[in-house]
């Protein structure tokens, strides 16, 4: 599948919430449940087409997606408030989660985390635009 960058730097082609496959979405929330305490989301509501898309969405409510829409701008690494306090808590890398949660197993953090790892994605793309 190729790479699905979301507006914040998520990975969304990673996330099982765009899976067609319950067993694999109720596997994403428990996991949600157990290292983030999310309660809000279930099989049914996890399910996302990505934040690029018109479709269905799993954060509902993330102030970065109409943040980056009102702009006109692909992402947060083109922005000029670049780290802003909306992209902030959503900024992480492998390491952080690692460190967050250690001994997580390597499923666990594929599953639910991967995806996630968006500062060096959007670091990389500022410094490709010559902001870093």
């Amino acid at each position: 599948m190729e790479e699905m960058l979301a507006r914040c730097g998520y990975r969304c082609d990673l996330c099982a919430a765009r899976s067609d496959d319950p067993e694999v979405r109720q596997r994403l929330v428990a996991g949600w449940r157990k290292y983030f305490g999310h309660e809000m989301y279930t099989v049914e509501n996890v399910r996302c087409d990505g934040c690029l898309a018109d479709g269905r969405l799993a954060d509902k409510t993330c102030g970065v997606r109409p943040c980056v829409i009102e702009k006109g701008i692909g992402n947060c690494a083109h922005c000029d408030d670049f780290v802003c306090e909306k992209l902030k808590p959503l900024m992480g890398d492998e390491g952080r989660y690692k460190r967050r949660f250690p001994g997580i197993s390597d499923d666990d953090y594929n599953l639910c985390m991967r995806m996630f790892a968006s500062e060096p994605r959007l670091r990389a793309i500022r410094k490709a635009l010559g902001k870093e």
